[in-house]
């Protein structure tokens, strides 16, 4: 059954005539009256009898003027409820990031985005990046937060677009009782070379990597004795003189333990963080809020300090 026909013959009853539909649709009688005739023959009865004065309803225009009325107050709460999305009074973004991410970055973003928009719901998974981009993939998630380190590239999916929203400075982190915590202003780069022979601890797999090929730059092998990608764990063993590590000011500014000393190091390269969605996302208006939230909040990223 077509049901722009049936919204006009839910004109024609409403109106008591033809000649009223006609009015109120702008449109000619004629026209008005085809597009009557037309749904009669596709249902196979009469649906109005014609009267001088009008139109009267058959038992078979009764019946289906109730159907008709049903499907008009659908679409307009269709209309409304589109309406609210697009002018974002109501709508879901599912954002999948990486912890440190998680606890530096995203409280914020959707903070200003719930008073921009005090009817979005956002919803967070933490993830690491691989899998966070897996979720992206299967539809699970609408946007991603990830990160690479120096020199990775990473690999490119048709129909997603990666944005930079900046760049992560990697730090290294020390027991407070340390030679090197201050053994020279705090802004002055520590060496690598010089901690050749400390204990270090490992983060996630891709962490690890970037430490390894850091030290490897630096002239040496570290010395990994512990791994761990909980930033938490990783300071608390620090500030217990258990090692030394390499940490990114993301994860510093989520928790900072008062036991470890931050420092800069001499050509350590900073992690880039990508904002990731499907292109077509572009077109979704609390996707696109959402981007902007998360642009407004890391532009720029917050600068490293000691």
């Amino acid at each position: 059954m077509d049901a722009h026909r049936l919204l006009i013959f839910r004109q024609i009853a409403h109106s008591g005539s033809i000649a009223g539909a006609a009015r109120s649709l702008g449109w000619t009688q004629p026209a008005v009256s085809q597009h009557l005739r037309h749904l009669e023959r596709q249902v196979g009865m009469a649906l109005v009898l014609r009267r001088p004065r009008g139109i009267q309803l058959t038992e078979a225009g009764t019946v289906l003027l109730r159907h008709a009325d049903a499907i008009a107050t659908r679409l307009h709460a269709a209309d409304d409820d589109l309406d609210a999305l697009a002018q974002l009074r109501e709508g879901t973004v599912r954002l999948a990031a990486f912890p440190s991410a998680s606890a530096a970055l995203v409280p914020a973003a959707m903070s200003l985005l719930a008073q921009r928009h005090p009817g979005m719901d956002v919803r967070l998974r933490e993830a690491e990046p691989p899998e966070a981009l897996d979720l992206l993939a299967t539809g699970e998630v609408d946007l991603a937060l990830t990160f690479t380190h120096a020199g990775e590239h990473p690999a490119d999916h048709p129909g997603l677009v990666r944005v930079v929203l900046g760049e992560d400075p990697v730090r290294l982190v020390l027991p407070r009782s340390h030679p090197h915590a201050h053994a020279a202003p705090p802004d002055q780069p520590v060496n690598l070379r010089l901690l050749s022979e400390e204990r270090w601890i490992g983060g996630c797999e891709r962490c690890t990597a970037n430490l390894l090929q850091t030290c490897q730059d630096a002239g040496f092998v570290p010395d990994i004795r512990h791994s761990t990608d909980d930033y938490v764990v990783t300071q608390a063993l620090i500030a217990r003189g258990l090692g030394i590590g390499l940490l990114p000011q993301l994860a510093l500014d989520a928790f900072r333990n008062p036991g470890v000393t931050v420092r800069v190091a001499a050509k350590l390269r900073p992690r880039t963080v990508h904002l990731i969605h499907h292109r077509e996302a572009d077109h979704i208006p609390a996707v696109r809020s959402a981007v902007r939230a998360l642009h407004d909040t890391v532009s720029p990223l917050p600068p490293g300090s000691s």
